[in-house]
């Protein structure tokens, strides 16, 4: 029984550990999170889940030792024992009535009659008979009650043991089916810690920039100024007047001046947004009011009414005036920061003959050392190399290849220090946004065919250096066993290099992580982007939160019903190659390697559909959704979702766009169409699978199946392979 006691504490003690870790969520910075932090924001579910599953387990093993263990031998002990206890009972009350009646019998006196004398002994012979009779029962159960307890007292431990073999079994499958989440998770974690690492150094820059000149890096967003002011509020003559915190905002080219009223105390808005059309601005003088750094605003419905305003500094009183065209307003130039960049180093023929000095004498000399354009070379010598290679005069004569004067990792600093003194990085201010999106969401080959669409995009010569650079990169993550240079760690390196945003805010601090993914990407997918055009129609993916989706190994169903993610889709990702269905799994999916997760999640945990589908016939997507899109596209011009999205595709066989059903509303009137039914369609294997139920089928790559439709279980379809109908994971086909 204390068996049971202690194993039901901990029971209780592991269901409330899992219940904390079910409800415990993780907070974020920025707009978006990498498929590594996504995935590792789910695992305490999934840890939850297990703790769950295993305490399932546990329980069924405490009703298991109660019937197994706990009962016979109570009733073993009741029957058997509780017999022998009553014989010996009987056998005590025999003896001594038998000893008694016999120390009589030999009392009594040789002068009695001979009679009597016989009646006597015939008494104790018929006495002496009886307590033998008893004696040999009485040994006799003794006798049984040994024998018995050698399998009624053995027999239920053996079974007690069975049913905690069969608990720690069950623990084992479990950790079976865990197993590939869990080296999954790792890469995760290692892939987040290796950004953290990566972009530490950078992060702390850019902080120390704005903490220097907080000026110059401004959070860039559509109000042309915003912050706090002191708003004086009149009152009758008696009570004078007060001045109230507000948070105001200003759009130049609307002349919209807003005002929120707020209570530091309580840290949120204390009133109503007031709204009003800017009519002009005057700076006040401190002779005409007892406060400084004032000024007054006249709105156009309110002629002849000011409103005076207090800043907290001249300086941001000075910044407020300029944006709102006041009287006396210094104009500040706020642009500096690009100014800053501008440097020598040029795209032109020195700048290219520099990389490709610098690549050839990495890849001859030192492909293989470790921790390559990692180990930073000596700040003196790098820009001594810098100096002779960008000197037309000298350039020719360094010799790097056969050199011993440059070490390579001064010969990697020189190039990664000319790439950042470019005056625009390699992949333009201009198109900095655009490759971020894809990088926040979407699965891995609409990410690949977002950026294969945008590098065609860059400027001929950036395009052309990127090339350059990004086959060196996958060359040396080919020697990741001896360099450690997985394509994860040149993401790192190079991901700020070749990424930067025009304007160093705050905001860009969090989309660090995500240069890193578009790096991984180009280095992972180098062929495809670099060596082939893109689809000259395919618009823009569209920018929408999203679940990772994931390859095989796929999760157990006995693991029970997964987290239900928010679903995005990339509209590139609908032109499907027919010579991609018949690769290996990792050709399938480009970013799939194991060097990197961040384009790719492995984990099969987060999703309904085991491992993480992303499903291709149940997309839907708000009207409100496209509105968002084309708000973030800047006013750029770009192809027309809109009549993209309005061309008739509920009939397969009516358009190339792609190879499955879909369900999209109609962004005029918000209906969705019908979605088109998968019943009675083929569909072929595009990874193997090895049935873990006898309701699933096995198969191989390239499998037909036939009469193939959606099951009632998420996540899965039925079809029919071989004759033999059962489940299919979703993800695991495509359509035909």
């Amino acid at each position: 029984m204390f068996f049971i006691e202690c194993g039901d504490d901990l029971s209780a003690a592991q269901r409330k550990f899992a219940h904390s870790l079910r409800d415990f969520k993780f907070e974020f910075i920025g707009d978006a999170e990498t498929d590594d932090e996504r995935c590792i924001d789910a695992s305490l579910h999934e840890f939850s889940n297990f703790l769950k599953n295993l305490e399932e387990q546990r329980e069924i093993l405490a009703l298991s030792v109660t019937e197994t263990l706990i009962k016979p031998l109570e009733r073993f002990r009741k029957e058997q024992l509780g017999a022998v206890k009553e014989e010996k009972k009987k056998f005590d009350k025999e003896t001594e009535r038998n000893y008694s009646l016999l120390e009589k019998h030999l009392n009594l006196s040789a002068k009695k009659k001979e009679l009597q004398l016989q009646e006597a002994d015939s008494q104790v012979e018929q006495n002496r008979k009886h307590f033998y009779e008893l004696s040999l029962e009485y040994v006799c159960k003794l006798q049984e009650i040994q024998e018995r307890k050698k399998f009624e007292c053995v027999e239920p431990v053996l079974s007690f043991f069975q049913g905690l073999f069969t608990f720690y079994h069950q623990g084992y499958e479990l950790a079976k089916d865990f197993s590939h989440y869990k080296m999954a998770l790792q890469i995760n974690i290692q892939n987040t810690r290796n950004r953290f690492e990566g972009t530490r150094s950078e992060v702390e820059e850019l902080m120390n920039k704005i903490r220097r000149n907080p000026q110059e890096h401004k959070r860039a967003n559509h109000f042309t100024m915003e912050g706090y002011l002191y708003v004086q509020e009149k009152r009758p003559a008696p009570f004078g007047s007060s001045w109230v915190k507000h948070y105001c905002t200003y759009r130049k080219e609307t002349k919209k001046f807003t005002m929120i009223p707020f209570e530091h105390r309580s840290g949120g808005k204390a009133g109503d947004e007031e709204l009003f059309i800017l009519t002009y601005c005057t700076k006040r003088n401190i002779d005409t009011i007892d406060r400084r750094f004032c000024f007054d605003l006249e709105a156009s419905d309110r002629p002849g009414v000011p409103v005076t305003m207090q800043a907290f500094s001249e300086e941001d009183r000075k910044l407020w005036m300029e944006a709102l065209d006041g009287k006396e307003a210094l104009f500040i130039n706020l642009n500096k920061a690009s100014a800053k960049r501008e440097g020598s180093a040029q795209l032109d023929k020195i700048g290219f003959t520099v990389i490709k000095k610098c690549i050839n004498a990495v890849e001859t000399r030192g492909i293989n050392d470790q921790g390559l354009y990692r180990v930073v070379g000596v700040s003196s010598k790098v820009q001594r190399l810098l100096t002779l290679l960008m000197d037309a005069k000298t350039c020719n004569e360094v010799d790097l290849e056969n050199s011993v004067d440059w070490e390579v990792k001064t010969i990697t600093s020189a190039m990664k220090q000319y790439l950042r003194s470019l005056p625009e990085p390699l992949m333009t201010y201009e198109l900095h946004g655009e490759f971020i999106i894809p990088a926040k969401s979407g699965s891995p080959e609409s990410r690949v065919n977002a950026v294969h669409f945008l590098v065609h995009k860059l400027p001929e010569k950036n395009k052309e250096m990127l090339d350059i650079l990004v086959k060196h990169l996958a060359n040396v993550s080919k020697h990741a066993k001896r360099n450690l240079m997985t394509v994860a760690n040149l993401g790192v390196v190079f991901g700020p290099t070749l990424m930067r945003p025009q304007e160093e805010t705050v905001a860009a601090i969090m989309d660090l992580k995500f240069q890193n993914i578009v790096v991984e990407i180009l280095i992972e997918n180098h062929e495809k982007i670099f060596k082939t055009l893109p689809d000259a129609t395919f618009p823009e993916p569209i920018s929408m939160p999203v679940s990772p989706p994931n390859a095989p190994p796929r999760q157990s169903r006995r693991q029970g019903q997964r987290i239900k993610r928010p679903l995005a889709v990339y509209n590139l990702c609908l032109e499907l190659d027919d010579a991609d269905t018949h690769s290996s799994p990792k050709e399938d999916t480009p970013t799939g390697s194991m060097d990197s997760l961040s384009s790719q999640s492995p984990t099969p945990a987060f999703s309904s559909s085991p491992p993480g589908l992303l499903d291709r016939n149940h997309l839907i997507m708000d009207s409100g959704d496209l509105t968002d899109w084309a708000t973030n596209l800047s006013g750029q011009s770009r192809p027309s979702m809109v009549s993209w999205m309005n061309t008739p595709s509920t009939n397969p066989a009516a358009t190339n766009t792609t190879p499955s059903a879909f369900s999209f509303p109609n962004p005029a009137t918000g209906s969705d169409r019908a979605v088109e039914s998968v019943a009675h369609r083929k569909a072929r294997a595009v990874y193997p699978c090895e049935a873990e139920h006898s309701s699933e089928l096995s198969f191989q790559i390239g499998a037909i199946f036939e009469d193939v439709q959606f099951s009632r279980e998420p996540g899965w379809l039925e079809g029919t392979l071989n004759g033999k109908r059962g489940l299919i994971p979703q993800n695991y086909v495509q359509f035909l």
